[in-house]
């Protein structure tokens, strides 16, 4: 059993690290813009501390996180040109071994939309109360 679980956690520190890879290609110039922006979606959604669905609704709380990530990667890195990915590949597990990323940037910005849901949902109550 032990074994299968260190499986895993290698599996999830090398998406760790690929994600901190392609959020490093995100800046390189040499990136298409196109692929700036999924970049910036993927990582934002990925580092973000706050979840778009949240992990204690059943099941669709960790789909959002075994869907959007992986997939998002994937497209990512065939965006990517090879060598500016090979470059910040080798960054990126320099600098996970010192020090984890996170993205205060996409925590507000997710926490912006659940304040926008959150009111939305509000409105549509007081309308039906209302009315």
């Amino acid at each position: 059993m032990a074994s299968r679980l260190d499986t895993w956690k290698q599996r999830v520190r090398a998406l760790k690290a690929e994600t901190y890879a392609v959020y490093m290609s995100g800046k390189d110039p040499r990136v298409p813009w196109y692929a700036k922006v999924l970049i910036a979606f993927v990582v934002v959604h990925t580092l973000s501390p706050i979840d778009v669905i949240p992990d204690f609704i059943p099941v669709l709380g960790y789909l959002d996180d075994l869907i959007i990530t992986p997939l998002g990667i994937a497209l990512a890195v065939k965006m990517i040109p090879g060598d500016v990915l090979a470059e910040n590949r080798e960054k990126a597990q320099a600098l996970l071994s010192e020090e984890k990323p996170t993205s205060w940037v996409g925590a507000v910005v997710v926490f912006a939309i659940w304040l926008l849901v959150a009111a939305l949902v509000v409105a549509v109550i007081l309308r039906v109360i209302k009315d």
